[in-house]
């Protein structure tokens, strides 16, 4: 084993040197600088090559860490990328937006033994950014072109890993996207501090330059039937995303400036884009000057709560009904939400919007987390008279997402769901109630991580491919049989 691993016992974890809140509050440029290339060599140094690597063991998509953290230390870099890219179709997205505290770096193993995890994040993302620098990253070439083609409806991280996969195999990939730009969540759900379009952009790119066709602004079941598709295509991939956010029933609920958490996403996204946004330019959906109120715990109430700090709200306020222990968000993205200036108000449930025809104020309860249910999460438990009152003049439900509703939007009855709303498949095959029509990505296991949406678009890939290839295979024999009954004949 080289001699420059296993320095953990003698260097201390360095992230990348983190821009100061204040100046991180007003603009909405990433938080974190880059590595210089001795400082991430450094830090991949600090790996201690597990005999049973953890981190791996813990990624979705089970990226080779150990290696390419070695190949860094010792300053080979192009091998680095080479074997990052290998089973990661976007390492420079993941680097950047994945929840490494929960995932590879909670679980490696000098971590856990008290000496700070290696930065696994932020080497990643170092690798890949100087792949691009350097022109090492290359569209796709295919040993040999198939004459079958796939339509891939949806294209966010599960379609667009999908697409790369196919392209790789040599088939002709068109992507059919409601909206206009390439990226679904990724250019429109996660702001730019965390993820910069132009990364996005540049990948969509690079997939148009390896052959994928892309169809924007092209809804399936207005624009084209989901039977015209399956006609069309050797197979289909649908991989939509779910989009629609989850409601809160309760009083007040229908005033004004009471807002989805993505549509407000969407418009600040839209706005940094330079595009036209009416109700953002009119201030119904901008922060700006407001106390505003984010309902929820996860990763996209961060969003909007550090989004509203930098469009220059009066105060912003983080309302959740567990602690900060219990909290599904990312506890690094809770701790830089402090650190710009948000207030957390843990144990909090909401009872009521009040105002006069728009949100003035939300008022909410104190919550006690009680006796733990089927899932092994206290139950939170309202605190009779504990009743209190926040000024909001905007309020924010980031409670989460579900699945629209599908059969109905794509006019395909046939197409079965779950209870839940997302996509019935066949878990071994990921293809669905209709011959030739996969699932992957967040239709079918909810709303999930990035991560794990390109997990599943490396996957159905494979699936595609083997039913195509069979499906290919069972022609061929037809004709062998027909033409060998002709000559007897």
């Amino acid at each position: 084993m080289t001699k420059k691993m296993l320095q953990f016992v003698h260097r201390d974890q360095h992230l990348p040197e983190k821009r100061d809140a204040s100046s991180r509050r007003q603009d909405f440029d990433e938080i974190y600088r880059e590595y210089d290339p001795s400082g991430a060599a450094e830090q991949a140094s600090r790996c201690s090559q597990c005999g049973v690597p953890f981190c791996q063991v813990h990624c979705p998509l089970h990226n080779n860490i150990p290696d390419w953290l070695m190949l860094t230390a010792e300053d080979r870099l192009e091998e680095a990328y080479e074997l990052s890219q290998s089973t990661n179709n976007f390492p420079e997205i993941c680097g950047r937006i994945c929840p490494q505290d929960r995932l590879c770096e909670g679980n490696c193993v000098i971590e856990q033994a008290g000496h700070g995890t290696v930065t696994i994040g932020s080497v990643e993302k170092y690798i890949t950014d100087t792949a691009w620098e350097k022109g090492w990253v290359k569209p796709v070439k295919p040993l040999r072109e198939r004459t079958e083609s796939v339509g891939i409806i949806g294209a966010g991280p599960a379609g667009l890993a999908a697409a790369e996969e196919l392209r790789r195999k040599g088939y002709q990939v068109d992507i059919y996207d409601r909206y206009d730009r390439v990226g679904g969540l990724l250019i429109y759900g996660i702001p730019n501090f965390k993820l910069e379009k132009d990364i996005v952009e540049r990948r969509a790119k690079l997939l148009a330059d390896s052959g994928v066709t892309y169809h924007m602004n092209f809804e399936v079941g207005k624009d084209s039937s989901l039977e015209d598709l399956r006609s069309k295509h050797a197979a289909v991939l649908i991989a939509t995303g779910v989009y629609k956010g989850r409601d809160i029933k309760m009083p007040g609920v229908g005033l004004a400036n009471i807002l989805p958490a993505l549509d407000y996403l969407t418009a600040s996204n839209r706005k940094g884009l330079g595009d036209s946004v009416p109700d953002f330019d009119d201030g119904n959906l901008n922060a700006e000057g407001k106390n505003v109120v984010v309902i929820g715990g996860g990763d996209t109430a961060m969003d909007c709560v550090r989004t509203a700090v930098r469009q220059g709200a009066k105060s912003v306020k983080c309302l959740y009904r567990r602690d900060r222990q219990n909290m599904p968000g990312s506890q690094r993205e809770v701790k830089h939400a402090e650190e710009e200036g948000v207030e957390f108000i843990w144990l909090s449930a909401p009872e009521a919007f009040l105002g006069n025809g728009a949100v003035e104020a939300v008022r909410a309860s104190r919550v006690h987390l009680g006796v733990a249910d089927a899932t092994g999460r206290q139950t939170p438990q309202i605190l009779e008279g504990s009743s209190f009152t926040i000024d909001a003049d905007i309020a924010i439900k980031a409670l989460g997402f579900d699945p629209e509703d599908l059969p109905q939007m794509f006019d395909s009855s046939d197409l079965t769901v779950t209870r839940w709303g997302t996509l019935k498949v066949d878990f071994r095959t990921m293809m669905t109630s209709l011959d030739g029509v996969f699932g992957a990505g967040d239709i079918v296991r909810g709303a999930s991580l990035v991560v794990w949406a390109v997990r599943d678009g490396r996957d159905v890939a494979e699936q595609i491919h083997g039913y195509i290839q069979k499906a290919a295979g069972t022609e061929t024999k037809t004709a062998k049989t027909v033409a060998g009954e002709r000559a007897v004949a």
